[in-house]
């Protein structure tokens, strides 16, 4: 027999209905097979489904594209965040995540959800060529974004 999931979307960064960033967010008691999750995720079809298990005062969270797994989410964070707050422990003013880009902390004060994100600086990198022709001068220091980040352990 199919097991029944709850189900929200939800949309981030807006207070008006069909506006703003929509994830959808899914509450489980324990974590389903990841090729389920993947199915549900392609199902809803939005940029990203979030799946949360509550583990005693913190949840852990993953967040799925429709065609993979991805290392962080603000504004489906910000969605469960809001599925937790709002429908499931409504006096919850403080929620922890355990993801795998480390744990992500979000603060509600009313209506306010606040998301605090991890730091990832920029590795330092020799300027290209290219860059200081196209300045007319030579860079100070240049800076690579697409430096790869380490997922932490879960």
């Amino acid at each position: 027999m199919p097991q029944e999931l709850p189900i929200f979307q939800v949309d981030a960064f807006t207070s008006r209905a069909f506006a703003g960033n929509p994830a959808a967010v899914c509450p489980l008691d324990d974590w389903l097979p990841e090729a389920t999750m993947q199915a549900i995720a392609a199902e809803n079809n939005l940029s990203e489904t979030a799946f949360f298990v509550r583990r005693e005062r913190d949840y852990e969270l993953r967040w799925f594209t429709p065609l993979a797994e991805v290392d962080l989410c603000g504004h489906a964070t910000l969605a469960s965040a809001y599925v937790i707050a709002t429908q499931l422990a409504p006096d919850t003013a403080r929620m922890v995540f355990r993801t795998r880009s480390g744990p992500l902390t979000v603060t509600r004060d009313g209506t306010r959800f606040t998301l605090d994100l991890p730091a990832q600086p920029a590795d330092e990198v020799p300027p290209e060529p290219a860059v200081a022709e196209a300045l007319g001068a030579a860079p100070r220091q240049a800076r690579d974004e697409r430096a790869p980040v380490v997922p932490a352990r879960r």
